[in-house]
């Protein structure tokens, strides 16, 4: 890319490559918006709006219910003109002719001050809503990891260097696994998951794996069957509320797993790991955020950051593996294991 002299149009989620761009067009609900510079600018950029778009919205609701305020202080008043119109009324004060007079000025004046309040609260309605369609309202899925119970220093899983030695990865652990594509860093992990091997062993039962290729649901079952299936005890309605919040809501729940999307399968996936009952004390993630897209790549780091388990992960993504805090990285190549630079 940085070579290129042509012209270059990159679709991407990868925050590094996004940062060589001159550029950047966001495509949102049908719309293009660019700004010139890399990502992180426009990132900036946006987040300045929106600041500004959430203190508008502030303002116009206070605006909306002062408003409101007045319409009710002018409908009282003008109720009160009407009381005592027909306490005149009633008690016969002024002869008909006078009442009548006033009754129709009053009236009058009543209907437009009534009017003229109805009209400024409706314009400050509306100037709420305005201002509420320039705050983003996307849906993103939130992810909240229960305690995994991990001491510090218990260990977890044990790996088998490319020397003989062991790696242990050790209580709140993050370790990161890389190497060339096809030095099989997947075999690996499905070698671990399978079982004691020469690849290593783990030493809890509790594992959350989301694999690479996300082939691993049973496709005929339906989506609550296969989150269900690692949360037994818990009951289909609450299943059905903490899906909601991986954005697989109403229908996508009773829908077969072969129906899916690749984003929607990434989310079933996530949320049959991360729902787990009891939960995971190792989560081992293949390339977890190929299908994700930045926005719910940031919640993903925010619920990994917070995990108190030990976590095992495959990614190329530097900014990411950096992001959620690994501390200990190993390279996969021919001899085996072995820690990284």
């Amino acid at each position: 890319m940085r070579t290129w002299r042509g012209a270059l149009v990159v679709v991407s989620h990868d925050r590094a490559l996004l940062e060589l761009v001159d550029a950047t067009a966001e495509l949102r609900t049908g719309s293009l918006t660019t700004h010139g510079g890399p990502y992180s600018v426009y990132e900036e950029w946006l987040a300045v709006q929106q600041e500004a778009a959430q203190r508008a919205v502030r303002d116009a609701e206070q605006t909306w219910r002062r408003e409101r305020r007045e319409r009710l202080r002018t409908a009282e008043r003008i109720a009160h003109s009407q009381r005592r119109g027909r306490t005149d009324a009633a008690n016969s004060r002024y002869v008909k002719a006078v009442v009548d007079d006033r009754r129709n000025s009053a009236e009058k004046s009543q209907g437009s001050r009534r009017g003229a309040a109805d009209a400024a609260e409706a314009a400050a309605r509306a100037a709420v809503d305005s201002a509420q369609r320039a705050v983003r309202d996307d849906d993103r899925i939130v992810v909240d990891l229960p305690d995994a119970d991990v001491p510090a220093g218990r260990r977890i899983a044990v790996l088998h260097g490319a020397d003989g030695r062991e790696v242990i990865l050790a209580g709140p652990q993050r370790v990161a696994l890389t190497g060339a594509n096809g030095a099989g860093k997947t075999t690996l992990l499905e070698r671990l998951l399978a079982g004691p091997s020469a690849a290593g062993e783990l030493c809890t039962d509790r594992v959350g794996y989301l694999p690479q290729r996300l082939d691993d649901l049973d496709d005929d079952a339906t989506v609550l069957d296969a989150v269900r299936a690692g949360a037994p005890q818990v009951a289909p309605g609450e299943l059905r509320n903490r899906l909601a919040r991986f954005l697989v809501r109403g229908d996508q729940v009773d829908r077969p797993v072969s129906t899916l999307s690749g984003g929607e399968r990434l989310r079933v996936h996530l949320a049959r790991m991360l729902l787990a009952d009891p939960p995971a004390q190792l989560l081992v993630l293949d390339e977890p955020t190929n299908n994700l897209d930045l926005t719910s790549t940031d919640r993903l780091v925010e619920a990994l950051r917070a995990y108190r388990g030990a976590v095992l992960v495959v990614s190329h993504d530097r900014e990411f593996l950096a992001r959620i805090g690994v501390d200990t990285v190993l390279a996969l190549g021919p001899a085996g294991v072995r820690p990284a630079g």
